[in-house]
């Protein structure tokens, strides 16, 4: 998205007679141009514009070469002009990004950490943002690799700051259990489970997180999730050496024969490898020792499709969008399981809904031109 143009210019004596903030004569204002407009009509100059031009230098300002001293001073003009802007701009964020909007909430949350540089809550934020536009984007036709990247490294920064903030600690968790990396996982969780039972102020642990806290790191223990194979199993796959990803994936199983995230990734990487048969039985087994069964059954239809079994890939496919409604995957491939069937209208009325809840789906698109 194109923005706007910034001007500066010296203090208009006009408008220091409107406002009761010291106004420094020797630092140019920025001044952000109406959509489209390259000058300024001097009739429509505003307090408005200006802090929009502020707010602007203050997120960019690294960027831009502008002078550390104008922007602690845009910034100090900018809080005293608007005090509740931290509360303001975090619940814009949050909301823009719950309704899909995350470049606007990553504008959002950029303007804050030029606000307000190194805050804690800020950085986290910022890192939740960014893994729920990953977690939107990782799709057929879309690893999402970037985006996880930059959750990533947002979620890095966030933990490098000291002290670190509890929900900093809770949230990455689930992050890195997310990405298979349970060995991180484990490491944040024992660091919450103990700033919790060390903290003076016990209300600011809620006892049902450290609850939640205490019986996911208990699990990881005793399933062997920090086990490396695991880790490095998913990570093989996830860059397409199958074979390797195989090797270690059967290691893992071979220590931990009733581990349901063993079997899941074993039959991930023989999908991948075209033994569907095989893939089959291994998210069987993974069904059987309790796994989470939207996507399980999702990878048994992809299976089925390809071994010509349409009523079978039908069965998984509508099993798994009654647990998981809106999941544009599962509803992608019932549209490409309609396909094979030769139900043209009905695959379309599938992808359809698929571009209405993700206009940018590949998958949809594709078969939708």
């Amino acid at each position: 998205m194109e923005k706007n143009s910034i001007i500066f210019l010296p203090v208009p004596p006009s408008l220091k007679k409107e406002i009761n903030i010291k106004v420094d004569p020797d630092i140019p204002l920025p001044i952000e141009l109406p959509s489209n407009e390259k000058t300024l009509d001097p009739e429509k100059l505003s307090w408005e514009m200006i802090l929009s031009g502020m707010l602007r230098v203050i997120a960019d300002g690294e960027t831009n070469d502008i002078k550390a001293e104008w922007i602690n001073y845009y910034r100090e003009f900018v809080l005293a002009a608007k005090p509740e802007i931290f509360h303001e701009f975090t619940s814009a964020a949050i909301i823009k990004s719950k309704n899909g909007e995350y470049d606007m909430a990553l504008e959002i949350s950029g303007i804050l950490e030029g606000l307000f540089p190194g805050s804690p809550g800020i950085l986290l934020n910022k890192a939740l943002i960014l893994e729920a536009r990953a977690v939107s984007m990782e799709k057929p036709g879309h690893s999402a690799e970037k985006e996880n990247e930059e959750a990533l490294e947002a979620y890095e920064t966030a933990l490098s700051m000291k002290p670190v903030l509890p929900d900093t600690l809770f949230n990455a968790a689930f992050f890195f259990m997310n990405k298979k990396d349970f060995i991180r996982a484990k490491q944040c969780l024992s660091s919450y489970i103990d700033e919790c039972e060390e903290s003076e102020i016990p209300e600011v642990y809620p006892e049902e997180k450290l609850r939640q806290a205490k019986k996911i790191l208990s699990d990881i223990c005793s399933q062997g999730l920090d086990d490396p194979c695991l880790r490095e199993a998913h990570d093989c796959i996830s860059r397409g050496n199958d074979e390797a990803g195989l090797l270690k994936i059967r290691e893992f199983i071979e220590k931990h024969p009733l581990v349901w995230n063993g079997w899941f990734i074993l039959g991930w990487a023989l999908r991948k490898l075209g033994r569907y048969q095989d893939s089959l039985e291994a998210f069987k087994k993974t069904l059987e020792l309790g796994g989470a069964s939207s996507d399980i059954r999702n990878e048994m239809a992809i299976c089925f499709m390809e071994l010509k079994d349409l009523i079978s890939a039908r069965k998984e496919l509508e099993l798994a969008l009654r647990e998981d409604t809106e999941n544009t995957k599962i509803i992608s491939n019932l549209g490409v399981l309609e396909m094979k069937a030769g139900n043209r209208e009905k695959a379309d009325a599938y992808f359809r809904t698929v571009l209405e809840l993700d206009p940018d789906d590949p998958l949809a698109k594709h078969y939708q031109n």
